[in-house]
Parts: structure tokens; C-alpha cells; sequence
């Protein structure tokens, strides 16, 4: 698995699982976890979740599986990029850090790797940036960064001291039909050498049904769904964290991560989905 260096150098792989749905039904607690412990199984070793997904039912069903998979030997607690979010309406200086506390609960950790805003909020971004601080300080956080950030918010959150290696990396929904973020978005983080993190990267499994997109996927033999996502991946500056719940989605996934597509292949892609000749507004889940 390839890698992308977050602003402070740490590398982390190219591709993760995202759980968003996981953890609403507590009927369906079982299966979520199962879910999440094929992945690790199978090699997975960048997990995205949030305390919004499932009202923390997600964290509680990724923590659990963690849990599992630690304890069966199938992986070492430093040997997994666990990333979670903070609600806005939380993201005061002290709310920040108890919703925090209450996310590593739900995880079972002592700490995590990434601990992103969700999105902008009520709160000042001054106030957020000084609780990451802190929690990075406390060690209850290794690093922290944005969701659904545009250029503006990301200029405001330069202007209360959350430039230079600080804010690690900024998720957004970014799909082939969801390219928004390449007009001017994109390029702000690449010269700034912040990654993004692209959710829906196969835009919630639509995709899947493009005949453009599968055209391309017959040339090489693969599914539509993994030349979606090795899209995504070939963008420079990108890395992603499709949903995948069942296990086949998940093994497609990982080998989607190797498939090189060619210029024909991206000429083509691009026909079909055009990147944006002016500003667009930043979409959102």
C-alpha cells in the first residue's frame, strides 16, 4: 500500500475504510463490527469515523473491533491510523477536548491519530485550534486537522495560527462527479503540502453504474468501482476513505490501489466528467 506524507511528515496509507451508517442500529451492532474487523484482516490500516456517525455508535463499533483485533494478535495498536471528528457545535475550547475524551471512550484508546472538525461551526476557530493544541500537548491526540473546509475557512484557520505543519489535512467529498475541490481547493493544498482526504470517493456507490467509467473498467478487466476509486487515488495530493461494508467491496477496494490508469483512460474519464472551469461550491454528506 502506498503512502501520503501529512504536513508533519508522518505517513499514512493511500487508502482507509470509512464508517459512516456503521453503528446507528444496535440490532446491527454484530454485523458492523464484523465489518470493520474483516478490513483490518485484511489489511486495512487507516480507519475514518466521527461522533456524529451513529451518534457514536460507529466510534463504539470501531473500538470494538480494534479490541478484537489486538487482542487475536492480528495487529498492534500503533500498526493502525485511526482518525474521528469532533462535532461543531462541540468544538468549543472546552468542549473540544471533552468530546474528545468521550471519542476515546467509545474507541477504547488511550489516544488518536488524527482528530479532524467535522465542519465549520458557531464556534471561533481560535478557540478549536487552541483545544487541538491542547490535546496534542496531553498526548490524547497525535494530530489534528479540518473536514469540509474551503479555501475561505482554510484562510481564516491560517489567520488564527493554524497554518505551517499544525492543520494535517482537510476531508472533503471529492468523486469524479463531485470535482468541485480541483479548481482552486486542490492546488491551495498541494502548495501548502497539505493532503486531502476524499469521502465518497466512488460518490456512494453511484459510480458503480457510469458507462463511462465502465468502459474504462472492461480495458483492464476490474469493476467499474475500483477505476472510480483509482481516480480518486491518481490525483496528486489525494488519498481516500471509501465505505466498504462487505468484505468482496473491501478486497476490490485494496486492489483498486494498485490499478494504474492510462492517459487514454484518464482522457476518457475526463470526457465523460469534466473537471470544473470555475468555482464551485464545496459539496457536502
Amino acid at each position: 500500500m502506498r503512502t501520503v506524507s501529512l504536513r508533519s511528515g508522518a505517513r499514512v496509507p493511500a487508502l482507509g475504510l470509512g464508517t459512516w451508517g456503521l453503528g446507528e442500529d444496535p440490532g446491527r451492532r454484530p454485523a458492523d463490527v464484523r465489518a470493520v474487523r474483516s478490513a483490518l484482516d485484511l489489511g486495512y490500516r487507516l480507519i475514518d469515523t466521527a461522533e456524529m456517525y451513529g451518534e457514536g455508535g460507529a466510534e463504539e463499533v470501531v473500538g470494538q473491533a480494534l479490541a478484537e483485533a489486538i487482542r487475536t494478535g492480528v495487529l498492534a495498536r500503533e500498526d493502525v491510523f485511526v482518525v474521528t471528528k469532533v462535532y461543531p457545535h462541540n468544538a468549543s475550547r472546552r468542549g473540544t477536548v471533552e468530546a474528545c475524551e468521550r471519542s476515546l471512550r467509545r474507541l477504547g484508546l488511550d489516544h488518536v491519530d488524527l482528530y479532524l472538525l467535522h465542519w465549520p461551526g458557531q464556534h471561533p476557530l481560535a478557540h478549536t485550534v487552541a483545544a487541538m493544541r491542547e490535546l496534542v500537548g496531553a498526548g490524547r491526540v497525535s494530530h489534528w486537522g479540518v473536514s469540509n473546509f474551503d479555501v475561505d475557512d482554510l484562510r481564516e484557520l491560517e489567520e488564527v495560527g493554524g497554518d505551517g505543519p499544525a492543520c494535517a489535512t482537510n476531508q472533503v467529498y471529492f468523486s469524479m462527479t463531485e470535482r468541485g475541490p480541483e479548481f482552486s481547493l486542490l492546488p491551495w493544498l498541494r502548495d501548502r503540502r497539505m493532503p486531502l482526504m476524499a469521502y465518497s470517493p466512488i460518490d456512494q456507490g453511484a459510480l458503480a453504474q457510469d458507462d463511462a467509467v465502465a468502459a474504462v473498467a472492461e480495458r483492464h478487466g476490474v469493476s467499474a468501482a475500483q477505476v472510480a476509486l483509482a481516480w480518486v487515488l491518481s490525483r496528486e495530493g489525494a488519498f481516500a476513505i471509501p465505505k466498504a461494508a462487505k468484505e468482496a467491496h473491501q478486497r476490490e477496494n485494496l486492489a483498486a490501489a494498485s490499478l494504474v490508469l492510462t492517459e487514454d483512460d484518464l482522457a476518457d474519464l475526463d470526457e465523460a466528467h469534466p473537471a470544473p472551469r470555475r468555482k464551485q461550491p464545496l459539496a457536502m454528506l
